[in-house]
């Protein structure tokens, strides 16, 4: 029961969230700059979120060979390659760099 209720603290919060949007703009529209920074909130939140866990706490737990990993399947993303080709080499570059 202790876990269930975080998370239908979140659920809520969530969806009062996502109502307040709509609610507070009516039916205007966002302005372009306004749209492109909600667009690239996701992506910059899923980054530090992955920062964050690669450094651990306090980054005691650093892992080079995960950091190393990480950053191959990111240059193969820039280089253009498709998520599943991008994950591949970046577990490829951890995992030789493993042994």
């Amino acid at each position: 029961m202790k876990l269930w209720l975080p998370v239908l603290a979140v659920t809520v919060a969530n969806f009062v969230l996502k109502a307040i949007g709509p609610l507070a703009l009516g039916d205007r529209s966002p302005s372009p700059t306004a749209r492109r920074v909600i667009a690239l909130m996701a992506p910059v939140l899923l980054a530090g979120l992955i920062v964050v866990e690669l450094g651990g706490e306090d980054w005691a737990n650093l892992n080079s060979p995960q950091v190393l990993g990480v950053g191959a399947a990111g240059v193969a993303r820039w280089l253009r390659a498709p998520m599943l080709v991008a994950v591949v080499c970046g577990m490829a570059v951890a995992a030789l760099l493993r042994l």
